[in-house]
């Protein structure tokens, strides 16, 4: 034992911290690990190299089920151990699975980027080594029958995490079936792209017969990945002349689905060159979102036009299988893979690809196939894996820099540092089309993508006059700019909500900070909610007890509304009364489907023509059937005392276990709903994706930064840190992100030093 870990020893044992000494191979020199009282744990090393072998060490003992699973989803390796229903998803992944140039690949990151992932690899294989010689796997191991596998060194360059949300494939088939049911002009007006674009179908190309089916089951697969990106985030950050402290302070609350366990997991890594903490994946070295010594960031998604879908010719060519691609008939690329399957044998699946990627779906009966070609295929793509040189940037100048390197995902980042300076940048990698990528288009050459938009072509702000930068996966396009990155964004309730409390004529704090994440005035309800009670009383109806919540309401969504449960009834409703009255058949059940409430807040100003000789007349009526609707629909489902119909009682976060309900854990009422800054959106009144992680960091004090996470750090139901940060997040509430060693050192709970074998 080192003089070092002799006298920390000492030091730690004479305040009764909890010590333990584990020696691994692999390691260099001893580390230092201090688990603070909410189980973060703040990793101290000597070189770079122990200071990744110790972030997978911990993170593998905090996650360890959590992150094999990660691991088989990406390797396309799930029915192994989950059985047959997992076969589809396999496929998938593998189908899309990165198979260009891995050392290619490898270079795009940070120039040490290998050797870091060498090191988290060999300490998530440490720790795994360690857990089976000791029979110390999560319970999760014994309920399935298996044991985890080493980890190879390409693991964190995975792609299947990011595929959900990644770009458009599924609105290009959408498009094309309101294409072909109504023609474009008016295909258009139903689903408006924003900025406005005229559609632009392909003379030739027959839009019938593309549907859903058309993706061959790839939007199914992808869109319910427990790691899924959900649209909902916030981030802003304040320059110092809008703070009481005279610094900037930075808050962010990037939403995900919400799951037991967390999807973000809090690291603090401490070496030569590295002081950095903040959330990731687990699954993944380094901090995403957080700050170092001089600068802090967080993150929202932009929402970039990443895929296309391609429609190619195709036809038997002797034993072949060919596409019609430049002029001559090309043979497709076949992979073949055997998929090994739990109680029943093992399956061999046809994997093929054109020269725009691999083919999801066929049409037999036109003789085509549908491809997906999607940035994933392109070098520099793995999720997250930008955040090594994100993590190490000093100034604005190296923070432009390592967001050149940000491909994937597409993310609004924002930037604060403690000279007092603010910024903005939209990172991704956004392909170059000579065509508007609103529509699936022939595969046969002729749209061909030309590179891609150059980094520092992407918006970007710095120290804006007003003082500050917001966003909420709303349109970012600046005034003036030029680029097409994406034609759908977010709806502005929330960004509006943002920007005005944020315009106010005042100095924020962070406890307003604290408030403003966990905003529940609906911005929606503010402008949907006058029109219904008009109508009422231009009926006569405004003294019916139905309307009576209604009167008085603040507009908030809290959880002990009564009138927050009837307006989220109320408002879909209407939703569908409105859009039903302009009979789109099929073709338009998607956007039954869709809620887009902007395109009901303008039908209810100015109501169309589709309603009739008296369009006014006719909404009103529209509106007051949608309630009729909504009371029915909550008497059917609440009962008829409507004094129960509280807005809390049924929106609810579940954290429910993935294999076992023994570790389920209790359901937290909620306020808030889809629109509200507080995005606690879900089916059937629940909350299934929000803000599972929150942080604000004030560049005046990083010891007063604050954060929550839930439902806590640790992902195995034995530890006291599997739900403790539950309670914390339910009540809206949040714990210190410490960072200054004398801080961690009052508030260290346990102490683990890691030291060669």
């Amino acid at each position: 034992m080192s003089l070092l870990v002799a006298l920390a020893l000492v030091v730690t044992q004479q305040t009764k911290i909890d010590v333990d000494t584990l020696r691994e191979s692999g390691l260099r020199a001893p580390v230092e690990v201090r688990y603070d009282r909410w189980g973060v744990p703040h990793i101290y090393a000597r070189n770079q190299h122990d200071l990744f072998f110790a972030q997978g060490w911990v993170a593998a003992r905090d996650r360890l089920f959590q992150m094999e699973m990660w691991r088989r989803q990406a390797e396309g390796r799930l029915a192994e151990v989950l059985g047959a229903d997992a076969v589809d998803r396999d496929r998938f992944a593998r189908l899309f699975k990165y198979r260009g140039d891995i050392e290619r690949d490898w270079r795009t990151y940070a120039p040490d980027t290998k050797s870091i992932a060498e090191a988290f690899v060999g300490g998530v294989n440490a720790y795994i080594t360690r857990a089976k010689r000791t029979g110390t796997l999560p319970p999760e191991f014994a309920l399935l029958g298996f044991q985890p596998e080493a980890w190879p060194l390409a693991t964190p360059l995975a792609r299947v995490t990011g595929l959900a949300g990644t770009g458009n494939a599924s609105s290009e088939v959408f498009r094309a079936q309101l294409v072909k049911a109504f023609g474009a002009q008016r295909a258009n007006e139903l689903y408006r792209p924003d900025p406005f674009r005229a559609l632009d179908p392909v003379a030739g190309l027959e839009l019938g017969g593309i549907g859903q089916s058309a993706l061959g089951g790839y939007g199914a697969t992808f869109s319910d990945v427990p790691y899924a990106r959900m649209e909902g985030s916030n981030n802003w950050v304040v320059s110092g002349s809008k703070t009481l402290t005279g610094k900037p302070i930075l808050a962010n609350d990037p939403h995900r689905i919400i799951t037991n366990p967390a999807v973000r997991y809090i690291t603090h890594l401490v070496a030569p060159g590295w002081n950095v903490i903040g959330a990731g994946e687990p699954a993944s070295p380094g901090v995403a979102i957080g700050h170092n010594e001089r600068i802090a960031f967080g993150l929202t998604v932009v929402g970039m036009d990443q895929q296309d879908l391609y429609v190619a010719k195709v036809q038997r060519c002797g034993s072949a299988t060919c596409t019609w691609y430049r002029g001559a008939w090309k043979p497709i690329r076949v992979i073949n893979e055997t998929i090994r399957v739990r109680g029943q044998s093992a399956r061999t699946v046809r994997l093929e690809y054109t020269a725009h990627g691999p083919i999801v779906a066929y049409d037999s009966t036109r003789t085509r196939a549908f491809v997906v070609r999607s940035v994933h295929q392109e070098p520099g793509t793995a999720p997250y894996l930008a955040s090594l040189s994100l993590g190490r940037a000093r100034n604005w100048r190296e923070f432009e820099s390592a967001m050149a390197r940000w491909l994937m995902p597409s993310e609004n980042m924002i930037y604060a540092d403690v000279d007092g300076n603010i910024g903005w940048i939209a990172g991704g990698i956004m392909p170059r089309r000579s065509w508007s990528g609103l529509l699936p288009v022939p595969g046969d050459g002729r749209f061909e993508w030309n590179g891609f938009v150059p980094g520092e072509q992407l918006p970007r702000a710095f120290n804006p006059p007003n003082g500050f930068i917001a966003t909420a996966n709303h349109n970012i396009l600046p005034p003036g700019y030029r680029i097409p990155l994406s034609y759908e964004w977010a709806s502005r309730y929330r960004i509006d909500r943002v920007k005005d409390v944020l315009s106010q004529n005042r100095r924020f704090s962070i406890d307003d900070f604290k408030r403003l994440q966990h905003d529940d005035y609906s911005k929606l309800a503010e402008v949907l909610v006058p029109p219904l009670l008009a109508a009422a009383h231009r009926t006569g109806r405004d003294d019916e007890a139905t309307f009576a919540p209604l009167l008085d309401w603040n507009y908030r969504m809290s959880r002990d509304s009564r009138a927050a449960l009837l307006f989220n009834a109320w408002a879909p409703a209407a939703y569908r009364r409105m859009l039903g009255a302009y009979k789109l058949g099929p073709a338009g059940q998607r956007l039954l489907n869709a809620t887009e409430y902007e395109w009901l807040e303008q039908e209810v100003k100015q109501p169309g023509r589709a309603l009739g000789a008296d369009p006014a007349r006719a909404r009103d009526s529209l509106l007051l059937l949608a309630m009729d609707d909504a009371v029915e629909a909550l008497t059917k489902r609440f009962g008829s005392d409507r004094r129960k119909w509280v807005w809390g009682d049924v929106h609810v976060a579940r954290f429910r276990h993935p294999l076992s309900a023994k570790y389920d854990l209790p359901a937290a009422p909620r306020s808030g709903d889809g629109s509200t800054v507080n995005m606690t959106a879900g089916p059937e009144f629940r909350q299934s994706a929000g803000a599972s992680y929150r942080e604000i960091i004030d560049l005046a004090d990083f010891d007063n930064s604050w954060v929550t996470n839930v439902p806590g750090q640790s992902a195995d139901p034995r530890s006291k840190h599997y739900s403790d940060l539950l309670p914390l997040w339910a009540n809206d509430e949040y714990f210190p992100l410490v960072f200054t060693r004398s801080r961690v050192e009052r508030e260290t709970e346990k102490v683990t030093w890691l030291v060669p074998r």
